[in-house]
């Protein structure tokens, strides 16, 4: 399976981007994390039957997928300064494991960065 993920970009405080990450192949799970410059990379969001959202995102962002066309998509609303990472997509096509953590996930995009400027 290989991922194309696109869609980041440079924007103010309280502004918007959208993510989109397209799947070749036959997926379970598909999940975003982001790395900080200087820290660990870190679960954002996540889709299996039913979305999963980190603490620090919860009612800003949403995570979608549309099965047809085997692509998913973070919508990032009210983003702000420390939304600011390279955001990698990640996926699975077996479902074992809780998809917040990384042993969850077989294969990884190249990260699209998101600047927030405040």
């Amino acid at each position: 399976v290989q991922l194309q993920a696109s869609g980041g970009g440079l924007v103010q405080t309280g502004g918007y981007l959208k993510l989109s990450c397209a799947a070749s192949g036959r997926t379970t799970t598909m999940g975003w994390f982001r790395q900080a410059p200087g820290k660990e990379r870190e679960f954002v969001a996540a889709f299996r039957w039913t979305p999963y959202y980190a603490d620090s995102v919860k009612g800003r962002f949403t995570i979608s997928r549309n099965n047809a066309k085997n692509t998913m998509y973070l919508q990032m609303n009210s983003l702000k300064p420390e939304d600011t990472a390279v955001y990698y997509c990640a996926a699975s096509p077996y479902g074992s494991h809780w998809p917040g953590t990384f042993n969850e996930y077989d294969y990884w995009g190249q990260g699209t960065l998101v600047t927030v400027s405040s």
